[in-house]
């Protein structure tokens, strides 16, 4: 069965995302990582939030625009409560948790479900859906955003390191998430 795997690059304070959602602080450490790099051929399907399905790719208007520098070509499932009016050609929106996770872990088969999208994130954390973290750090300071993980109040989380390497610009960094 698929494992849910969040996958994201994350500055060295915390965020994923720049203010209002801004992505471009991504692109100077784009470049060669071989973690990363290899990671989308063991993804099956992604499970995506709205806000994330609808955001900022740093890569918008040119060949690399989409998911891993425009290399994901698979099942895409989004979590949302308003799903367009007009379908989107290979992805299916999901207004239910559950039945997301069930249809993305499906279509993944035997690979990776691939987690884009920090509160959706949370919530596969919350409901015992998350199986590992693969965070890519990036030497830079952004200050404000969209932080890996944003739990008020919540519990801490116990992570076994898997794998620890290093790609020319950041360091990887790939977790398990253990039972609590």
């Amino acid at each position: 069965m698929a494992k849910m795997l969040y996958a994201a690059t994350m500055s060295l304070d915390g965020f994923i995302a720049g203010p209002g959602g801004d992505m471009s602080w991504l692109k100077p450490y784009f470049g060669p990582n071989p973690e990363m790099d290899g990671l989308v051929h063991r993804i099956g399907a992604l499970l995506v939030g709205r806000r994330t399905h609808e955001g900022d790719d740093p890569n918008r208007g040119t060949e690399n625009e989409g998911a891993f520098g425009g290399t994901w070509n698979g099942p895409t499932f989004v979590l949302t409560h308003r799903p367009p009016a007009d379908p989107v050609p290979g992805v299916t929106f999901v207004d239910d948790l559950e039945r997301a996770v069930a249809a993305a872990r499906e279509a993944a088969g035997d690979r990776y479900v691939n987690i884009l999208g920090a509160d959706v994130a949370r919530s596969c954390l919350d409901a015992g859906q998350l199986d590992e973290i693969l965070v890519c750090v990036a030497p830079v300071l952004l200050g404000e955003g969209t932080r890996l993980f944003e739990r008020p109040g919540g519990d801490n989380v116990p992570l076994e390191r898997i794998h620890l390497s290093h790609g020319q610009l950041a360091t990887n960094i790939w977790t398990r998430v253990l039972p609590r």
